[in-house]
């Protein structure tokens, strides 16, 4: 795992910013304090660092304070497959639980900021703490379904649907965090995005101008303005 040598200012949960995306809003603050204790170790992570790498052991989960991260999985052939995209206010690590072994790596798309929080000491206080752990179920419930998503993406969309449905569920994400549903700065590569969805970097780039020309987006390099939410979601449908 790389990791850098300077420390971050201590920022405590109670305090934090993201607190209502990363944890259960029902703690007191004397159980909050108890997890501050748990998530003293924050430190910066530039891009291209490894939080984890597929076949480690697992000790710890990350919650992503600043910074954008994608999970990969390498081919022995060396392809890569990207198997997610996170941001702040998610948490990395959790496909490791029932295997105490990392499927896949974790890295940085771009300079940021993390809370490592080891997780025999976090299965502990959650059993301590019922909202707590009730918390740890919704996350990997929601990774379960998650998983589930993709699966249907992969499996039964066209190649407008699958760059519709990526687009708006960036839009979610951006705008549970307080920024802008409709501008969008992607951290990730074309490239990149096509190996998640399933799709060649010509097919991902052919469909961005496809969006523009008929007024859903407006595309500049790496910035992308929503300007037809509506229609975009049409490409979704009940989806």
């Amino acid at each position: 795992m790389q990791s850098t040598s300077h420390s971050c200012p201590r920022t405590a949960c109670s305090g934090c910013s993201l607190r209502k995306l990363c944890l259960p809003v029902d703690l007191s603050d004397e159980d909050t304090g108890r997890l501050d204790a748990l998530t003293s170790l924050k430190r910066p992570v530039q891009r291209g660092d490894y939080l984890f790498r597929r076949g480690e052991d697992f000790r710890s989960l990350f919650a992503i304070r600043t910074g954008f991260f994608k999970t990969q999985v390498l081919h022995k052939d060396g392809r890569e497959q990207v198997t997610g995209f996170q941001m702040s206010g998610e948490i990395i690590g959790l496909d490791a639980i029932s295997s105490d072994v990392h499927a896949c790596d974790a890295v940085a798309l771009e300079d940021g900021e993390i809370c490592e929080i080891p997780f025999d000491r976090l299965e502990a206080l959650s059993r301590e703490v019922p909202g707590l752990q009730r918390h740890l179920h919704k996350l990997m419930s929601r990774e379960i379904v998650r998983d589930h998503n993709i699966m249907m993406l992969l499996g039964s969309m066209r190649a407008e649907e699958r760059l519709a449905a990526f687009l708006l569920n960036l839009s979610q994400r951006f705008g549970a965090r307080g920024h802008s549903p409709t501008a969008l700065y992607l951290r990730m590569t074309r490239q990149e995005i096509g190996n998640y969805l399933g799709l060649k970097l010509e097919t991902v780039s052919r469909t961005l101008s496809q969006f523009q020309e008929h007024g859903l987006l407006n595309v500049r390099l790496r910035e992308v303005e929503i300007m037809d939410m509506l229609r975009l979601r049409s490409f979704v449908g009940g989806t």
